[in-house]
């Protein structure tokens, strides 16, 4: 099985997860706007044009830390710290302790999160805040994606880490790979195996149920959904043997910082707290 055919299972399976999704959880508003379009149609464009900008800087970050994937590695060996040891002794065989409840129902469970659950996760509340009645959900998730992955192009340059899969593979299987073999072909497109400290897996999954919470007004039914998934996925990165629970943590703290410096920014409260920094009140002494 070649990629294309890995690319159109998932694309299949999130686009339906979508549709089901936005049935359940935005709803079908047929009312028109006050310019007479489908009021849904109306607000998807105008979110998208004020989304703009901060939608070019996420491409720019993206295409960042794909050169990077591509050549950091070599990078990393020259300037980065190889944590993998340090880890190890901070949590010894954690992880090979997590796969000791292995089993195939499980591990096709985890093994679906990891893959489609993931990718519907960070995609369906960019549908779901792109149709809302305010912009704000919308471009607080953009900028949550743009210092998630900021965060990670730093840190997979500066750290060197295998995962646990590679460091003891005599402890810990790659079940992944042996349920479902064809998805090494897509995950050898975003991951790197010396690129594992944070998890980003952990961080964008804690990330957009951390934004459902603080948005919850919008999609209630959203946020028990978005909490489900991202802790399903934040397990199977452990599970499956892909991150370490170090790994874990540190995504966590960078979901839980990438919110709120996102939303200071949305709000223009960390250009205010700049400005007093530089000279009380924002006058330079």
């Amino acid at each position: 099985m070649a990629l294309a055919d890995v690319l159109f299972q998932v694309g299949i399976v999130v686009a339906f997860g979508h549709l089901v999704a936005f049935l359940v959880v935005v709803g079908w508003d047929p009312r028109p706007s006050a310019a007479g379009a489908p009021l849904l149609r109306h607000r998807l464009r105008r979110n998208l044009r004020e989304v703009i900008p901060t939608l070019g800087v996420l491409a720019i970050v993206l295409t960042i830390n794909k050169v990077v994937r591509d050549v950091g590695v070599e990078l990393s060996w020259l300037i980065g710290i190889n944590l993998t040891g340090y880890i190890y002794l901070l949590e010894s065989e954690f992880v090979a302790v997590v796969q000791s409840y292995a089993n195939p129902t499980l591990t096709a469970y985890f093994g679906f999160m990891y893959v489609f659950g993931y990718t519907f996760l960070l995609t369906f509340p960019v549908l779901a805040y792109a149709v809302y009645e305010r912009v704000r959900p919308l471009r607080v998730l953009f900028l949550t994606y743009i210092l998630n992955y900021g965060v990670g192009f730093v840190c997979y340059v500066l750290f060197v880490a295998y995962g646990p899969r590679n460091f003891m593979p005599e402890l810990v299987e790659p079940l992944l790979y042996q349920s479902w073999p064809q998805s090494q072909l897509l995950v050898q497109q975003v991951n790197v195996n010396t690129n594992v400290f944070p998890s980003l897996h952990t961080s964008l999954s804690a990330t957009v149920a951390l934004v459902a919470y603080r948005f919850r007004a919008a999609y209630p039914r959203w946020l028990p959904i978005a909490a489900v998934l991202a802790v399903s996925i934040i397990v199977s990165t452990m599970y499956l043997g892909i991150h370490w629970a170090t790994d874990v943590v540190g995504g966590i703290l960078t979901a839980v910082a990438s919110v709120e410096i996102a939303i200071r920014i949305e709000d223009g409260r960390l250009t205010d707290t700049f400005r007093k920094w530089r000279g009380g009140d924002g006058v330079s002494e």
